[in-house]
């Protein structure tokens, strides 16, 4: 005997519409949201008021940096502005103390790569008292 197969209904779901509508979801949200954008930061530096620094002693290091970045320590003029010729310098004048107050006098325009330098050559000889020179601000007239 032969059956008579019935044509199965198809239950599968059309997910093309629904396919449609996600990719437009997606375009809306891509265009309407804002994304941030980078900005500088604007910083205020604080003013140095205290006490006074007390009176220089014989001992100490004494780096300056002028406004173009040039280096003197102890009021000698350094030959170039590498870290290394900056090193030898403090060596010299520490004598191997890496106890010796260091103190590093940069010039208000001087380049901040060079303060940095400055730092760097007296952390990686072993300097342990470290201080930078400030003046106090100007009272403005009101």
């Amino acid at each position: 005997m032969k059956f008579k197969r019935r044509a199965r209904p198809d239950n599968s779901i059309n997910l093309t519409p629904l396919i449609d509508v996600v990719f437009l979801l997606l375009i809306f949200f891509m265009v309407s949201t804002t994304f941030t954008r980078e900005t500088r930061l604007l910083i205020e530096l604080p003013d140095a008021e205290g006490q006074q620094a007390p009176e220089p002693l014989p001992n100490q290091i004494e780096v300056v940096v002028s406004g173009d970045g040039a280096y003197r320590v102890n009021g000698r003029t350094l030959v170039n502005r590498h870290i290394d010729t900056l090193m030898k310098a403090l060596e010299r004048e520490a004598a191997g103390d890496s106890a010796v107050p260091l103190i590093i006098s940069a010039d208000a325009n001087s380049p901040h790569r060079a303060v940095v330098m400055a730092m760097d050559a007296a952390g990686r000889l072993g300097f342990s008292q470290l201080q930078i020179a400030t003046q106090e601000p100007e009272e403005s007239a009101h």
